[in-house]
């Protein structure tokens, strides 16, 4: 012990003094069997880290074994204060030195060659108080460290867990249905990786969190096809069935919309019409074919879902060309009705009789009512009948 302490120091200052370093000396304790007890610190040490978290933990290792050393030196001051304030006569001098003075002493040689470092070359005699800095420096230390690996597993390990029950059950189902499946196995081996990199390197594998995503997108994904191949196998008999049905009505409108071309190419003059759908004999055939993919159900799942989304949309293209092909039936209607609608204008405001009113009439008609109608010269005509009954209400 080297120095002299400052003023001198009263019994009761000296006991209020030991009192609260040793309040002190418990929480500190308390502090560090919490660390020790964390559950990401046991886990560290308890197995070997790489990359970036070995680099800390060998870093957070150095500075956990100095803060028990501090500790340890620590507490050997507070027990030889108690051990003379206990005495018949106590030193007042001795215990204001040992409480207030440079009473810790710090042996390089106490330290493990390989922990040296963290210390100064020399001994050193030092106060609690900088001893007691210097432990809150290097717990802090460990702490953040222990902390960083704890949030990174907290990230990582639970999305893994959450693959890796969507692996075992899409394993459940693949097995159920009999079939190898090597989508699955490339995507247990991809999982296994990810595992073995976030356990044994967390602080490094945040990096992997999209192809972690990724991953697990894939698998479930994976999972539902596999569900979808179950429900086909219990399902098979009846979707073949309504598939044939869907396809006889796809025939039907195609069918239909061949009749409405038939009909407008005699009534209307060169229309311009869209190709006419002819997939109804194509969509049998791979009605057909789905009897040859005999117990394979993965491969049954693509294309019995493929064929009927084939099937709605051959029907809705049968229904649109239908729709579009009888428009021109519908646009010659429409001119019918407007040309009957103006004449009665033409009536109301009392020139039925007009002249050029008449002949412009009779030559929509005449182009309406021709078989086959031009539809072009048609809608000019009414165009033109129209603005001439305009121009005689405007004149009032």
């Amino acid at each position: 012990m080297r120095g002299a302490a400052g003023p001198p120091m009263s019994l009761e200052a000296i006991d209020h003094a030991l009192g609260r370093r040793m309040e002190e000396r418990d929480r500190i304790a308390g502090d560090l069997l919490d660390l020790d007890d964390h559950p990401s610190h046991r886990l560290l040490k308890g197995m070997s880290p790489t990359g970036e978290t070995g680099r800390r933990w060998d870093e957070a290792q150095i500075r956990l074994v100095t803060l028990w050393w501090l500790f340890d030196a620590y507490r050997r001051v507070l027990d030889r204060a108690q051990e003379i304030r206990a005495g018949h006569r106590p030193d007042l001098v001795t215990l204001a030195m040992l409480l207030t003075g440079p009473s810790v002493e710090l042996k390089p040689d106490d330290v493990p060659v390989e922990k040296r470092s963290l210390l100064r070359a020399v001994g050193e005699w030092i106060t609690l108080d900088v001893i007691l800095a210097r432990m809150d420096q290097a717990y802090r230390e460990v702490a953040e460290t222990v902390a960083a690996v704890d949030a990174a597993w907290s990230l990582l390990l639970p999305r893994l867990d959450e693959t890796d029950a969507a692996r075992r059950a899409a394993r459940d189902l693949a097995r159920d249905l009999g079939t190898p499946d090597p989508e699955l196995d490339r995507l247990d081996a991809g999982a296994g990786r990810l595992r073995a990199a976030v356990t044994a390197d967390p602080l490094g594998s945040t990096a992997l969190r999209d192809e972690l995503d990724a991953t697990a997108a894939a698998v479930a994904a994976r999972r539902g096809l596999l569900e979808q191949a179950v429900r086909v196998r219990e399902e098979y008999a009846d979707r073949a069935r309504r598939l044939d049905e869907r396809i006889t009505r796809v025939a039907e409108a195609e069918d239909e919309a061949r009749r409405i071309r038939d009909v407008v190419t005699v009534k209307i003059a060169s229309p311009s019409l869209p190709e006419l759908p002819d997939q109804a004999p194509a969509l049998r055939d791979r009605l057909s074919a789905l009897g040859t993919v005999d117990g394979r159900w993965l491969e049954l799942v693509e294309r019995l879902t493929g064929l009927e989304r084939g099937v709605e949309e051959a029907l809705a293209q049968a229904g649109r060309a239908a729709e579009s092909i009888g428009g021109l039936i519908g646009r010659r209607d429409e001119l019918r009705g407007r040309l009957s609608a103006y004449q009665a204008k033409a009536v109301r405001l009392g020139h039925a009789e007009d002249i050029t009113l008449t002949g412009l009439y009779g030559v929509a008609r005449d182009l309406l009512w021709t078989a086959p109608c031009d539809l072009r010269r048609a809608t000019v005509a009414v165009a033109e009948y129209q603005r001439a009954i305009t121009r005689i209400g405007a004149a009032g």
